[in-house]
């Protein structure tokens, strides 16, 4: 129900768009999350379809963009100004349910369903 798509291998410094198509329900709030290897998975971005100011893990916030896009009920996340520690599987999420300010839903429990993760490799 959510295909994530767009990873791929880029130079520090450049940019990438990852994509999430969602299908088979309406969900209210989407988000994304990484994995580095070695590590736990953790928040980068999220956003509510009803609208609000998306919210950003630090690490990200400046650098990458989250959106959506109703009609194609797909979510972006544009990554710019791209760093070696980004280096990580990205993993699209979403829940049916929100209510409130977004940034309410920032942990892996706070989601329901789950993309496959695509690979985002930085190189410096």
């Amino acid at each position: 129900q959510l295909q994530a798509s767009g990873g791929g291998l880029v130079q520090a410094g450049g940019s990438l768009r990852l994509s999430c198509a969602a299908s088979g329900r309406t969900f209210n709030v989407m988000g994304w999350f990484r994995q580095a290897p070695g590590k736990e998975r953790e928040f980068v971005a999220a956003i509510s379809w009803s609208g609000g100011r998306p919210y950003y893990a630090d690490s990200v916030k400046g650098r990458f963009t989250i959106s959506g896009d109703n009609a194609k009920n797909t979510m972006y996340l544009l990554m710019n100004s791209l760093k070696p520690e980004d280096t990580a599987v990205y993993y699209c999420a979403a829940r049916l349910f929100g209510i409130g300010d977004v940034k309410a839903y920032r942990t892996l429990n706070d989601y329901d369903f789950w993309g496959q993760g695509t690979l985002v490799t930085v190189s410096s």
